[in-house]
């Protein structure tokens, strides 16, 4: 189901006051029914998700790779 939010938006602005204060009221229970993770706005970089699941430094190669 794809969600257009403009259209959700046109939708509320059409709504009376009531109703649009019944819809905040009722988006704030959800928020609290499904809290977003404490780490959703700090996302690890690629380097810590593979260091984390031990990628970084996993191989060995000759100390020189360089062929010039």
């Amino acid at each position: 189901m794809v969600i257009k939010i403009a259209e959700v938006s046109k939708d509320i602005d059409t709504l009376p006051e009531e109703a649009q204060i019944l819809l905040l009221d009722f988006i704030q229970l959800l928020k609290k029914r499904y809290p977003q993770p404490e780490n959703h706005h700090q996302q690890k970089s690629i380097y810590e998700k593979f260091d984390e699941i031990g990628l970084i430094g996993c191989c060995a190669v000759e100390e020189n790779l360089s062929t010039t």
